[in-house]
């Protein structure tokens, strides 16, 4: 193997045949990643010593803030994170010339049962919560999807995931955040303390300070999911089962998955404890075929079905093949052989992949791939496909609907009505002929501005500042980096993730 990448050259190897790199080096080095994690996980329970650790933790960050107030202020905070570690593919040059402040705050904190609500430090990660919360029979309303993503980024940024109709992004499940601020000192906000900071916080993408912990509600926890597949075709039929489905209170979960322009799965899903032994299907098991495979057989065979997939399992249900991004990685990371073989170690961490892509296949993902999801009224829904499917033709297409309410804040409905929207969810490589990734984006961008629809903030933004302050409400948002004096301490939201500020 040695040999063969000195004489193919090892950038090579990266970029024509990155699975021999991810296979051999990645997915063993992952798996060191994830024991590490969750041996600390189980020691930090056992001595019970997060709570006891955590005022201390934040005192240092106080520390490292005013320090920097000592020195002159001269130069933007950020958190010390490397950019690798981040799930968002955008690589932060920020990091290197900003003062970076030192957080190290992981821990679950407190699950407060009366007032059904788990206290959490930011760098917690979704399957270190779920695998928390699941045996004390609690969860959260809304899990987003990847195993790595935390809550900090899921604050600072969004969250969705199928339950989202119901309990809206991941920041309406929030009851109260605590910051640091610019200053160095420690504040508590919620609907009722600092209500202005708590609407302003979400999107801000550390903006405002550093997040050091925040309040979740819990709702009790149930064995399993009940799924019902349907197969559903012709595009105006898609979406209005689509948004009739999400309308309903009963489905706990609504999903859809588009497979081509007029094919499509539409999936709905209620929570139980109970279950038809013959139906049970363990898809998390890591020999189970991907579940976007799964699915789609469904839509081969032209029948419904119904399963019971264990909750936990179906949280996590994109987790092992990276929604579908891992096929393009590893062609044959579906094979029955591979799965059985090999299927436990994967997938890669998000985070080893960033660290290792280098220079060029930085470059190729960023002119021949495309990771967007942007949200969309529903009642946009159809005209939306028909743009992503001409500007993009990615497929398949993930469909999440979400309510949106009418709170202050970067992101809120254009009437004063609770609206309903839909996450559209592109990833991979664009087949449309005339994909060029700048040109093609900002048409897609200026698409979801006509629409009044957001871009999520994790993916690669072409807007100029005009455009994106169209796009987000920052009234609020510019009112509080004043009265809090984070203009000499953060930069501006657009300045961090826009591509136009950072060439």
């Amino acid at each position: 193997l040695l040999l063969w990448v000195r004489h193919r050259g090892l950038e090579a190897v990266l970029v024509h045949h990155r699975w021999v790199f991810v296979c051999f080096f990645l997915l063993p080095l992952s798996i060191l990643f994830d024991i590490y994690y969750q041996l600390r996980a189980w020691a930090v329970w056992r001595l019970h010593s997060a709570p006891r650790q955590h005022a201390q933790r934040v005192r240092h960050i106080q520390e490292q803030v005013r320090e920097w107030k000592k020195e002159g202020s001269k130069r933007y905070m950020c958190t010390g994170r490397p950019g690798w570690l981040t799930v968002s593919l955008r690589v932060g040059k920020y990091k290197k010339t900003h003062k970076n402040i030192m957080i190290n705050l992981m821990d679950v904190l407190e699950v407060d049962s009366e007032r059904q609500v788990v206290r959490v430090e930011p760098l917690v990660s979704m399957g270190q919560l779920t695998a928390y919360l699941n045996p004390m029979g609690w969860t959260i309303p809304v899990v987003p999807e990847l195993d790595d993503l935390t809550v900090g980024g899921l604050i600072m940024g969004t969250g969705i995931e199928s339950s989202s109709h119901i309990y809206g992004l991941f920041q309406h499940i929030c009851v109260a955040y605590e910051l640091v601020l610019a200053d160095g000192s420690l504040v508590r906000c919620s609907p009722t303390e600092n209500s202005d900071l708590f609407y302003a916080v979400p999107w801000s993408c550390g903006t405002l300070g550093f997040l050091v912990a925040a309040e979740i509600k819990m709702i009790p926890a149930k064995k399993y999911v009940k799924i019902h597949y349907e197969p559903v075709r012709g595009l105006q039929k898609i979406c209005e089962k689509f948004t009739e489905e999400s309308k309903k209170k009963e489905n706990n979960f609504v999903e859809g998955l588009m497979y081509s322009l007029d094919e499509a799965v539409i999936m709905t899903g209620v929570l139980t404890d109970e279950a038809e032994q013959s139906k049970i299907n363990r898809i998390g098991n890591y020999y189970k075929p991907w579940f976007f495979k799964h699915v789609e057989k469904y839509l081969k065979a032209d029948r419904t079905g119904v399963e019971y997939i264990p909750s936990r399992h179906y949280y996590h249900r994109h987790t092992r093949s990276i929604f579908w991004e891992l096929q393009d990685i590893i062609p044959f990371g579906n094979n029955p052989v591979f799965r059985y073989l090999f299927g436990w170690m994967v997938p890669p961490k998000i985070s080893l992949l960033k660290l290792t892509q280098g220079e060029a296949i930085r470059k190729l993902y960023e002119q021949h791939h495309v990771v967007q999801d942007m949200l969309v009224p529903i009642r946009s829904l159809e005209k939306s496909i028909q743009t992503f499917h001409v500007d993009l033709n990615v497929y398949p297409i993930w469909l999440c609907p979400f309510i949106l309410p009418n709170n202050p804040g970067m992101v809120h409905p254009k009437g004063n009505e609770t609206e309903l929207y839909v996450d559209i969810g592109a990833y991979g490589e664009p087949k449309s002929k005339q994909f060029e990734a700048r040109a093609s984006m900002r048409q897609m961008e200026k698409f979801v501005r006509s629409v009044h629809g957001f871009q999520m903030l994790y993916a690669d933004c072409y807007m100029t500042r005009e455009e994106f302050w169209d796009m987000f409400d920052g009234s609020l948002y510019h009112k509080l980096r004043e009265e809090m004096n984070c203009k000499d301490a953060f930069p501006e939201v657009y300045d961090k993730i826009c591509k136009a500020a950072r060439h």
